[in-house]
């Protein structure tokens, strides 16, 4: 298992500097094979835009976060999904692609404020370790948003009448 400094990575992604981050991620990589590791498996979804670098580095497997994920999801008969995460998850194709193109699901995303509520939450309160009421409450909002627009799944947490 390796670690990077996440601060370090989450400054390369604001600053648009992703050829910086690939460099990193696939000397860590690199490590893992040369340190006898049968696969790849990267535990971020945002850095998923890279994985295409990594594999392109490695001769061992890359297990992709959006196929197990999507594999979930057809597994439950489910078509129609609602994605949250950074904004270069939801905004770049790394993931919702893959998850069209490879799965066929229809992905829908939140309208721009409400991807900039998730994203501001995702690095200013839970990578600091927070959970704030507040933001629970705006994240079950736009949930319901997407839910509205016909996202499928089951939902523990939304207590309808």
């Amino acid at each position: 298992m390796v670690t990077v400094d996440f601060a370090e990575i989450e400054k390369l992604q604001h600053e648009d500097r992703w050829d910086e981050a690939a460099q990193i991620l696939v000397k860590c990589a690199q490590d893992l094979e040369h340190g006898g590791a049968d696969f790849i498996v990267l535990c971020t979804n945002t850095m998923h835009k890279l994985a295409d670098q990594i594999i392109a580095n490695v001769n061992i497997p890359f297990l992709h976060i959006a196929d197990a994920t999507a594999q979930k999801i057809t597994a439950a008969g489910i078509k129609k999904i609602g994605l949250l995460g950074t904004r270069f998850t939801m905004e770049h194709d790394f993931y919702k692609g893959r998850l069209i193109q490879n799965f066929g699901l229809n992905v829908l995303i939140p309208n721009e404020a409400d991807r900039e509520i998730v994203h501001r939450v995702i690095y200013d309160e839970l990578v600091q370790g927070k959970i704030v009421d507040s933001s629970r409450e705006e994240y079950k909002r736009i949930m319901e948003s997407l839910i509205a627009q016909g996202a499928e799944g089951n939902y523990p947490w939304l207590h309808r009448d």
